[in-house]
């Protein structure tokens, strides 16, 4: 058989190092979780000191060569900016586009972590290029991505499983927020909550030591400082905390904004007929006009964001602000620039805050805090109410400032902002990029459960349900319903056709008001009932259950509506998701294995009788496209199958000489460890 081909980062030799680490699984993590924690906090500060040196030389140099054009000497710079970003992100690594981290957590939920190498170089030097140049986007974006892209490229040196490379992955995003931000915790929160989607304990621990040890070379090397330093604020008055529900209101409705905005001019820049290398300058050219006019909206905007925090900017400004500061990031990011929405998020949360709190001092200013205190505690709302991430939004407004007088505050807007911005806008500022492309995430999540089971799949089928005909005597069918302990019979006529149905619920009732002397089952039969499809999900048809309180809905050929092919009950959605529940359940030891299946591989087309698995092993099922199939002895293996193996945990190398016909040492790269 051929031997399968691999990618050149995994093609390497990398087994003598990699022997180094076989001695324990959680010692090789650790070790891991440590390199990518250096590795990631020296890549952060040089990716700040990279900003830092193309701002001074576009704002500098350039900006004098252009000195004849008077206050219009900035609309070149941005512009230029484009012209550099455009063909370096379009030739060498187009996932760079964009905020980065939508990329990072496709990769995670579909790809096995795996991101390939070049995005860390291209990431580093587009983002730095674009911000530097005026950019309107933040650090957390590229950073996140350059940190994910350290972890996979570590995890696919060694060889490792895809749980283990999205462990790593994990790993470079915290010890990247935290090294860039100086928020270790925030870091770890990030990782889990949005990169990951999960808190899991087996991954806490790496993420943590990677996190702590990023901050730890971040200090070392640029100081312990805080981003923002604000003046001690604190809740006024018991009856200020239904000002800042308002405050929650404002910042959803803001950031459901931002996320529409920016998905907008992703669409727009997308569907013009123009080359992709020349989108990008294109969007720095609108941005530079609008600096002319509002140069804040440049770069980061923690110069701004300052100001906001004390007090020190007019209502008007605040609200000139927020809008061009919208327009400005969305023609940044939606033309094709590269950077991170998070500082943006600040920049506006600043804003719209310090304008709530001017509004609010001026109504009732006997209870109410300075409008500073506002600004602050929108920046974390308006950052929950886009990236849907509440915890994370509390957490590093908390390290970025080190005040907790406003805690309470914060922990109740942010809550209002993210229950509020999903109920305005279903898909987060980062999903909304990876549903654009058909991507849901929270459906992947779900796979597995209801999702992933048809309706076909689980409901009784025709030739198992017993029927009656539309001209049964009611006397006939009352003594069925008595012999049969049933609740409900499918009316199938003479033809096969269905009819209807008839229930043991709506014959005690017509007997209790009719004369049903000579009626038949015809009479009395339910004909508008609603039906469902065999290629439909449990999920969808379940909410046809709850809206209509049904115990049962006939299912029907798709093509013929007239055929009935089965009927799907409540106890038949139960047994289905109490089975996929216990089949996810395992005992410690023990390990799932996803095993995709090719063309040429040997167990193609034999059943599953057929396949000698290794002791203590079972295919605990599979996936076949979009659905799951349970397994019987007698099921065929087919090309595209992923076999869902529950193992021994030291058996994962067993099974995939067994199904690959491959030598031990090259099992990783067709086994995911779960």
């Amino acid at each position: 058989m051929d031997e399968p081909k691999r990618s050149g980062i995994e093609s390497l030799n990398w087994a003598a190092f990699s022997g180094l680490f076989r001695s324990s699984q959680t010692q090789k993590m650790l070790a891991l979780a440590v390199l990518v924690g250096v590795t990631t906090g020296l890549g952060s500060v040089f990716f700040r000191w990279l900003i830092s040196a193309f701002h001074e030389l576009f704002f500098g140099t350039i900006k004098d060569w252009f000195s004849f054009l008077g206050p219009l000497d900035v609309v070149p710079l941005p512009l230029l900016g484009g012209l550099l970003v455009g063909p370096l992100v379009y030739y060498f690594a187009r996932e760079a586009k964009g905020h980065g981290v939508p990329e990072v957590m496709a990769a995670v939920a579909l790809r096995g972590g795996r991101i390939r190498p070049v995005v860390v170089l291209v990431k580093s030097l587009a983002s730095s290029i674009c911000i530097g140049s005026g950019g309107s986007a933040g650090r957390e974006g590229p950073i996140v991505q350059i940190g994910s892209g350290i972890g996979s490229m570590v995890g696919q040196l060694l060889g490792l499983s895809n749980h283990r490379v999205r462990n790593l992955v994990a790993c470079g995003a915290a010890a990247g927020i935290a090294a860039t931000f100086n928020t270790p915790i925030a870091g770890v929160i990030f990782a889990m909550e949005v990169i990951l989607g999960e808190f899991a304990t087996e991954t806490f621990g790496t993420v943590v030591i990677a996190s702590v040890v990023a901050t730890v070379i971040s200090r070392g090397m640029i100081g312990n400082e805080v981003a923002f330093i604000v003046p001690e604020y604190s809740l006024v008055n018991p009856w200020e905390i239904l000002l800042y529900v308002g405050l929650g209101v404002v910042c959803a409705v803001t950031g459901t904004a931002f996320i529409k905005a920016l998905h907008y001019a992703e669409c727009k820049f997308d569907a013009l007929n123009t080359p992709e290398v020349l989108k990008a300058a294109m969007g720095g050219a609108a941005v530079g006009l609008l600096g002319v006019f509002t140069p804040q909206v440049f770069g980061v905007g923690y110069e701004s964001i300052d100001l906001a925090l004390v007090g020190e900017m007019s209502g008007l400004l605040l609200a000139v602000l927020v809008v061009a500061k919208l327009l400005a990031t969305s023609l940044t990011l939606g033309s094709g620039g590269s950077g991170g929405v998070f500082a943006p998020s600040l920049f506006m949360g600043a804003m719209v805050g310090g304008l709530y709190g001017q509004v609010v001092n001026f109504f009732w200013p006997a209870i109410t805090a300075p409008s500073g205190a506002y600004a602050l505690v929108a920046m974390g709302g308006l950052f929950s109410a886009t990236a849907r991430a509440p915890i994370t939004a509390v957490i590093i407004l908390f390290e970025m400032t080190q005040d907790y007088a406003v805690m309470l505050p914060l922990l109740f807007t942010c809550a209002v902002s993210a229950m509020l911005g999903q109920f305005l806008s279903r898909e987060s500022i980062y999903t909304t990029k990876l549903k654009s492309r058909g991507v849901d995430l929270l459906r992947s999540k779900n796979v597995g459960v209801l999702h992933a089971v048809t309706v076909g799949q689980a409901m009784k089928p025709f030739e198992k349900l017993e029927t009656v005909g539309p001209d049964l005597p009611i006397e006939d069918m009352a003594r069925l319903f008595q012999r049969s302990f049933h609740h409900g019979f499918a009316i199938v006529d003479a033809d096969q056709h269905f009819f209807g149905i008839i229930t043991l619920s709506s014959l005690e009732r017509a007997f209790r008001h009719k004369d049903l002397k000579g009626k038949v089952v015809r009479d009395l039969a339910d004909t508008g009932m609603v039906t469902a499809y065999p290629d439909e999900t449990l999920e969808d048809v379940l909410r046809v259950f709850g809206a209509l309180d049904v115990g049962r809905i006939p299912v029907v050929d798709r093509l013929d509506h007239r055929k009935l092919v089965g009927m799907l009950r409540w106890s038949d959605i139960v047994r289905s998701h109490s089975q996929v529940m216990l089949d996810l359940e395992y005992e410690p030891g023990t390990t799932m294995i996803y095993c995709d299946i090719g063309e040429r591989d040997p167990v193609v087309g034999r059943s599953l009788m057929e396949i000698a698995l290794p002791e203590n092993c079972v295919v605990n099922s599979i996936q076949r496209g979009k659905h799951i199939v349970v397994p019987r002895g007698g099921t065929v293996v087919q090309a595209g199958d992923c076999l869902h193996i529950l193992a021994d945990e030291d058996r994962e190398e067993d099974v995939a000489h067994t199904l690959y016909g491959i030598p031990d040492e090259r099992s990783d790269e067709r086994l995911d460890e779960e």
